[in-house]
């Protein structure tokens, strides 16, 4: 069965947020085009909670690597009323910056969780957790398990 279009609309989200950390300009109107206001981000060693500030967060995070490129399975989304969850699989490349680690990646694989809802400009994310199913290579410092 195909997804419909919000629910396609909203797997689309998910889509744009993984490329936006590989190739975009991560600024307020990114952030405006993906999330609520009131929108939670949470990776296992932080998070971010509202619009203020969430580009920076993923900027400030993404200064770790050199490069990365984040490979998303197409998200399940059950859909709410007003409302929708999705889930998708997301397997993360990192490259360390040259002298930075033993080994040159640093590779996660996730199962990304997540809510949206209905606004005015159309659905937004209004939550994104990821929980680490897998790692290999060294993440960076800032990153190591204290």
């Amino acid at each position: 069965m195909q997804p419909g279009p919000e629910e396609s609309e909203i797997s689309t989200l998910l889509d744009r947020y993984l490329i936006g950390l590989d190739d975009d300009e991560l600024d307020d109107a990114w952030a405006r085009g993906l999330f609520t206001k009131d929108a939670l981000v949470e990776f296992p060693m932080s998070r971010h909670e509202g619009l203020e500030g969430l580009a920076g967060y993923h900027r400030d995070a993404l200064t770790a690597f050199a490069a990365t490129q984040h490979l998303g399975s197409p998200a399940a989304v059950a859909l709410d009323g007003e409302r929708a969850t999705l889930r998708a699989n997301l397997v993360s490349t990192h490259v360390h910056h040259p002298g930075a680690a033993d080994e040159p990646l640093f590779q996660v694989g996730t199962l990304a969780t997540g809510e949206a809802r209905r606004a005015a400009e159309g659905w937004r994310l209004s939550s994104l957790t990821f929980r680490v199913l897998w790692s290999r290579g060294t993440p960076p410092r800032s990153q190591e398990p204290r």
